[in-house]
C-alpha cells in the first residue's frame, strides 16, 4: 500500500464551477427559449418579423455571453432580449 495520502479537496473550486454550471444552465436556457421565438418570427411571420428575428437572434447571442460574464446576475441580460422578443413576435405575427 502506498504511505502518500491524497490531497484534500478544494471545496472553494468545487463551489466555483458548481455557480458556474448554474449561471451557464440559466443562461443556456433563456437563450433557446428566445431562439425558439425567433423561429416563430421567421415561421409565420412577414419580412418585418423576419428583419427583427435576425436582430433579436444577434441580440441574443450578445446578450448571452454577457451574461455568461457576469457570474450570478448574468440571466438579466438575456431574459431582457426575450422580453423585448416577445413583445416584438406580439407584435409582427
Amino acid at each position: 500500500m502506498s504511505d502518500e495520502k491524497a490531497p484534500a479537496m478544494d471545496y472553494d473550486a468545487h463551489e466555483r464551477t458548481y455557480e458556474g454550471f448554474i449561471n451557464f444552465s440559466k443562461v443556456g436556457t433563456i437563450a433557446v427559449i428566445n431562439i425558439v421565438i425567433c423561429l416563430i418570427l421567421f415561421g409565420f411571420g412577414g419580412t418585418t418579423a423576419v428583419v427583427f428575428g435576425w436582430l433579436m437572434l444577434i441580440a441574443t447571442m450578445v446578450a448571452s455571453a454577457i451574461g455568461l460574464a457576469l457570474g450570478d446576475s448574468g440571466w438579466i441580460p438575456p431574459t431582457a432580449v426575450t422580453v423585448l422578443t416577445i413583445i416584438l413576435a406580439i407584435l409582427t405575427v
